[in-house]
């Protein structure tokens, strides 16, 4: 080792303050790279005015969720049975009473929420506001949900846990030995993801040696395996204080009123976490919510469009089924079957968004139409047999008094039949080539034509045709 070496020994203060600042510039640039993509999400959700028909709470969602990140909102939520003081222990951490609180069960009856900042008079320990690391001021906003156990819990309940997926951070209240009930609570919203605290509250109300036995059974014993010792808090939100005073003629009364609340080792544990994980908590918990929310609209966008697409799929069916079994001659009949396949192919590429020119409509016909074997060998074999035969009937009804007319309505009605199939056949494929983002996967369109095919029901989705056709060829001809 060269003496400059020694001369210029590495500063290992510098090293870690180096790394400290790396950490905090990744840390914004994955909350600007989760704000991006939000923006993005919201901004290109390719949407049709239909579609978006029963999806405005999920839209919402999505527009909440930006606006979150936008403005560094950190939302921690309140969860508990009935009596076990949340309302109080939001209250507690406000400094005012704020959320509704009361001896009666089922006191908050929905959600509500509030912002929290923590005031001068606080001073815990130095922290006299909520500002998070590289942050400058962010949103702290506290939100309490119904009782778990209340009567009609089964929706609250639902709510509760919606509501779990949504937040950053899980305040878990209980005020004693923890019961079936809340075990199985806690459970359902530890599998969530978000850090949870778990908070003993009304400590006042036993004694010393009780609390730490109570205490000791949670952390050794009913929680064990859902929460490690230091996301467990004993606070007391609004404790009872006994106050003894003596009457002008010496008697002695006793009265209670609150104290003071005890919640400095909650507010701590809050602000160790938001510290600590800082804005990347934010922009994940964001992010995954996010994700569900526009699983869901993804889901009822196809639930829709596929519905949409079976309409126009029964509709270029019957047309082409119509069309061929009024036409007598063969070359036309082809034709005509071809016309109708392109223009539905090209009416399910619209409906998906997906642009296709006429040419690639019919290069989309003719690889379905290889992959498709079958049916279409018997759709042209069909349409060449009949044809010729249905033209002869056609002309010679006039000359046997309509005799000969049951006869063409028949062939009439298998020739379009057939074409029907075929034509329903190509539609299902087409959709499943679109809604796939116009790709057939990795097992190419042999397979997906393949696998089509057979769970089609060939002979149902046949008489269905027939006997439609059959009812609009008898009014046609009548």
């Amino acid at each position: 080792m060269s003496e400059a070496s020694y001369d210029n020994p590495l500063n290992f203060h510098d090293l870690d303050e180096a790394l400290i600042n790396f950490d905090e510039i990744q840390e914004q640039l994955n909350y600007q790279q989760a704000q991006e993509s939000l923006r993005n999400l919201v901004n290109h959700l390719d949407l049709t005015a239909q579609e978006q028909t029963g999806l405005e709470r999920e839209l919402n969602n999505l527009t909440e969720m930006l606006e979150k990140l936008e403005h560094s909102l950190v939302q921690i939520a309140a969860f508990g049975m009935v009596g076990r003081g949340k309302s109080s222990v939001l209250n507690a951490l406000l400094g005012e009473d704020i959320f509704k609180t009361g001896p009666l069960h089922g006191v908050t009856q929905a959600i509500d929420t509030a912002s929290w900042t923590l005031k001068p008079d606080d001073n815990i320990q130095g922290l006299q506001t909520v500002a998070l690391s590289g942050w400058g001021q962010s949103q702290i906003e506290l939100i309490d949900t119904p009782g778990i156990d209340e009567v009609d819990g089964e929706t609250r309940e639902i709510l509760a846990h919606q509501m779990a997926k949504q937040v950053d951070l899980i305040l878990f209240v209980i005020s004693g030995d923890m019961t079936k009930v809340e075990f199985e609570a806690l459970s359902q919203l530890r599998e969530a993801g978000k850090p949870i605290i778990l908070a003993f509250n009304k400590i006042d109300q036993y004694p010393e040696t009780d609390r730490l036995a109570i205490y000791q059974k949670i952390r050794d014993d009913r929680v064990k395996e859902l929460l490690s010792p230091d996301e467990i808090v004993m606070i007391a939100a609004s404790p009872l204080v006994t106050e003894i005073s003596q009457d002008n003629q010496g008697n002695i009364k006793q009265q209670k009123r609150r104290g003071k609340a005890q919640v400095e080792a909650l507010k701590l544990k809050i602000l160790e976490i938001l510290h600590r994980e800082g804005k990347s908590l934010v922009a994940l918990n964001t992010m995954l919510y996010a994700d569900e929310v526009n699983e869901q609209i993804v889901a009822r966008k196809l639930e829709i469009r596929e519905k949409a697409a079976n309409q126009l799929i029964h509709k270029a069916t019957m047309t082409k089924a119509m069309a061929i079994a009024l036409n007598p001659v063969t070359v036309v009949d082809l034709l005509t079957g071809a016309v109708v396949d392109v223009a539905m192919i090209l009416a399910l590429s619209r409906l998906y968004g997906i642009p296709m020119t006429q040419q690639g409509a019919i290069a989309l016909l003719q690889k379905i139409g290889v992959s498709m074997g079958g049916i279409s060998a018997t759709e042209f074999l069909t349409s060449l047999g009949l044809s010729s035969l249905k033209g002869m009937l056609g002309l010679v009804i006039p000359t046997t008094a309509g005799l000969s007319l049951l006869p063409y309505l028949s062939i009439a009605m298998t020739q379009g039949s057939v074409a029907g199939v075929s034509c329903y056949a190509i539609g299902q494929v087409t959709k499943r080539y679109l809604a796939n983002g116009a790709a057939w996967g990795p097992e190419g369109p042999k397979t997906v034509v393949k696998r089509i095919l057979l769970s089609l029901d060939k002979t149902s989705i046949l008489n269905r045709i027939k006997w439609e056709l059959g009812a609009k060829l008898k009014r046609v001809k009548n």
